[in-house]
């Protein structure tokens, strides 16, 4: 496998798990926006029935807009996200943000989904868990060209025992120093991943498969 087929495998991997991520924590807004019904409207205040009637608006789009994704609308899709983060609903407002960011991801405008996603980790509004996600999703697009130090910079934090993202920094890096031509870096990181019983299963796999891509030049580099 070349190394760009092992960095795009990650990315694609990663995208899945991500969004497993997202629908754990975020789930509930899109269940209620399939099969909320208002109930008793006769007997809750104006303001709590807008409330309810712009939650169940905004979660409707949100299925929407990515029923077009799914089906590869994508410039549809981000028209519809952009109307959705410009709306009143935070929480489905900051989803589509990162949507509008993954989007322009798969088009290959890296440049300007990085800025994006960026821009909604400065953002202190932002639920915390979407701008760690952010700078993850950021640091694994730059992964393929970015310093190791500057990665380091991007995911600090969140790569310390605890942190819910802490093997998906590890794989960051592990690719990044291996890019840079430091195999025995990248090596101590993929080990510990395969050792780690936190590792994702996903990951895991992703681990061993660098792994066996690296044995042959850390032997090769061993015998000179």
């Amino acid at each position: 496998m070349s190394d760009e087929s092992l960095f795009r495998e990650v990315d694609e991997d990663v995208r899945r798990e991500e969004m497993e991520k997202l629908w754990k924590r975020y789930g509930n807004l899109v269940i209620a926006a399939c099969v909320g019904v208002v109930l008793g409207v006769s007997a809750i205040k104006g303001w709590q029935y807008w409330q309810k009637q712009s939650s169940e608006k905004a979660g409707a789009a949100y299925v929407q807009a990515t029923k077009l994704a799914t089906d590869g609308k994508k410039d549809e899709a981000a028209g519809a996200y952009a109307k959705i983060a410009d709306g009143s609903h935070s929480g489905y407002a900051q989803l589509s943000r990162m949507q509008q960011a993954g989007i322009l991801a798969d088009k290959g405008d890296t440049e300007a989904a990085v800025k994006m996603y960026d821009a909604i980790y400065a953002d202190t509004s932002v639920d915390g868990s979407l701008r760690d996600l952010s700078r993850v999703r950021a640091a694994y697009l730059l992964a393929d060209s970015a310093s190791v130090d500057d990665l380091k910079s991007r995911l600090a934090g969140l790569d310390v025992e605890g942190s819910a993202w802490r093997a998906s920094a590890h794989e960051i890096l592990a690719l990044a120093q291996y890019r840079a031509g430091n195999l025995a870096d990248a090596d101590k990181l993929i080990k510990g991943l395969i050792s780690d019983p936190n590792t994702p299963a996903g990951l895991r796999q992703r681990a061993q498969l660098f792994a066996t891509i690296l044995k042959p030049q850390l032997d090769t580099k061993a015998a000179q």
